[in-house]
């Protein structure tokens, strides 16, 4: 990354950041949904542009997904219903609309894959607020701070230290230094968060959620490389100066947010 890339990225989150920190903060969790959601739409569009070519398969699945993500806002305890129809849905939809039966089972996949990916997963980020109760928003940064701490983590200490190559068929610019980095950066988050909105927490907790969560936003990083690469796409859109689409700024944080969910549901008290 450039440094004039970098300043493009410190401006465009200075401009964003203060929005992020109302919604969050705001005692109706429906302003943070309504961000979620926004953000869902722009990742379910730039996901389907990147992997489907047909443009009504495009808006079919952006309009699946989104409706799904609709559905779990107002009925949260809905995933028994939404995973089956994340299959069933696009399942019915190829067979009175199969077009070229070879290439019908990958794009069926494809379509629930992303219904998933870019629609569902979101939704847990929003969902963190409106089920963490007293501590709703500091489960949402938490989940922000561990994928952001870690991104920042990385690029530093991939550009100081970094020689030898995480996954160069996937991502050739990520290092093992930067990955070590990056993990530091996610643990930083715990540090910052029992010192400064959630001493609650623990350390033991935060020190697991965390560094998990900072492996699992390093793999969701290299997912959506592995997407992008298998498409010979560079970024998964423009909308964001310096950092690309939507997909390239959330990527960590779909990984990140259920991980946070599903500890805080079954594991803290």
């Amino acid at each position: 990354m450039k440094v004039g890339n970098l300043a493009t990225r410190v401006l465009t989150a200075a401009v964003l950041a203060p929005l992020l920190v109302l919604a969050i903060n705001w005692h109706n969790p429906i302003a943070l949904w309504a961000i979620v959601f926004a953000a869902t739409l722009v990742a379910l569009a730039e996901y389907f542009a990147m992997t489907l070519d047909d443009p009504i398969e495009r808006r079919m699945g952006t309009v699946l997904g989104a409706a799904i993500a609709l559905a779990l806002f107002f009925w949260p305890h809905g995933f028994a219903v939404a995973f089956p129809a994340t299959i069933v849905l696009p399942a019915l939809f190829f067979l009175f609309r199969f077009g070229e039966l070879s290439t019908v089972v990958t794009r069926l996949g494809t379509m629930s894959f992303g219904v998933v990916y870019a629609g569902v997963l979101p939704t847990y980020l929003s969902l963190c607020k409106s089920e963490g109760g007293a501590h709703g928003a500091g489960w949402v940064y938490l989940v922000l701070m561990t994928a952001w701490f870690s991104d920042t983590g990385a690029y530093f200490a991939g550009r100081l230290l970094g020689k030898k190559k995480l996954y160069p068929a996937i991502s050739p610019g990520k290092t093992w230094a930067g990955a070590l980095g990056g993990l530091g950066g996610a643990f930083l988050g715990a540090v910052l968060a029992n010192l400064w909105f959630f001493p609650e927490l623990g350390w033991g907790h935060g020190a697991a959620l965390t560094l998990l969560g900072g492996v699992l936003g390093q793999c969701g990083d290299l997912v959506e490389s592995m997407i992008k690469r298998a498409r010979s796409v560079k970024d998964s859109g423009n909308l964001l100066p310096g950092h690309g689409g939507m997909l390239d700024r959330i990527d960590a944080v779909l990984f990140i947010a259920p991980w946070v969910y599903l500890y805080r549901a079954l594991i803290w008290q």
